[in-house]
């Protein structure tokens, strides 16, 4: 007797969604542990070394705190490749394969963004090795004079700067663009795509404002940058804590 081709398949059970289900909330917990590991490093690199080391105005200030703190400077630099390089790229990949389900052409868009803001502040990091090099090039730019020296590793410290503003106005499209796959998914709470949508804002009118009203960018930061921190730490938290969901991801 031959079995009934016809007798319904056995559902599938609750345990074998469980590996998918956990597979996807991995997903958001890694992307998430690396946007934490992208803002501290952040965070390090620009507040614990650029900052510090960089005097405004004075040339020849900046030139010998970067030589007083060769080591400090080169870790913000190792920093800076490290999480540019692997946390920032890996965590925007894995961004846009949660979020491509729920809103394709916003996770599109965002992982857009993202990946030629990396590419912008990349290129933009040479400028910060152009003191190390002339550090390890001394005989060979003596010739330019100690003062000349000075003034070609300020101006590499301000081109470097000018760099980061512009790969802020393509990351700045990054975050909004998260903001609005947050509020119109609810993947996570509207809260941090409300605060996602104005940390793009806050990113493009900081940059802009440092290109077109250097004046003003004084009176703006740092406090501009207040909501960006608060909305890319609460989105990266969330990830991290309640991962994602793969029924709800089914659902688009």
């Amino acid at each position: 007797m031959t079995a009934d081709s016809s007798a319904p398949m056995p559902a599938r059970s609750r345990e074998a969604d469980t590996p998918h289900s956990l597979s996807v909330r991995a997903q958001a917990r890694i992307a998430g542990a690396l946007y934490l590991i992208v803002i501290a490093g952040g965070l390090f690199a620009e507040g614990v070394v650029l900052g510090p080391l960089t005097v405004a105005g004075d040339a020849a200030a900046t030139a010998r705190a970067i030589a007083n703190n060769e080591t400090i400077w080169r870790w913000g630099l190792g920093v800076h490749f490290i999480y540019l390089g692997g946390a920032a790229l890996v965590m925007y990949v894995l961004l846009y394969r949660l979020f491509r389900r729920a809103q394709p052409t916003f996770a599109l868009l965002a992982l857009v963004f993202a990946v030629v803001s990396a590419a912008v502040e990349g290129a933009a990091l040479l400028q910060l090795y152009v003191p190390l090099a002339i550090m390890e090039n001394a005989r060979g730019v003596a010739a330019l004079g100690p003062g000349n020296t000075e003034a070609v590793i300020y101006l590499a410290v301000r081109l470097y700067e000018a760099g980061f503003g512009f790969a802020l106005l393509f990351f700045s499209g990054f975050c909004a663009a998260t903001g609005v796959i947050i509020l119109r998914s609810r993947l996570a709470p509207r809260p941090v795509g409300v605060m996602m949508v104005l940390a793009g804002a806050c990113y493009l009118v900081g940059a802009l404002s440092t290109t077109v009203a250097p004046g003003i960018a004084t009176l703006l930061f740092p406090w501009i940058l207040l909501p960006c921190l608060v909305g890319e730490a609460s989105l990266a938290l969330w990830l991290v804590v309640k991962g994602a969901d793969a029924g709800q991801l089914a659902r688009y």
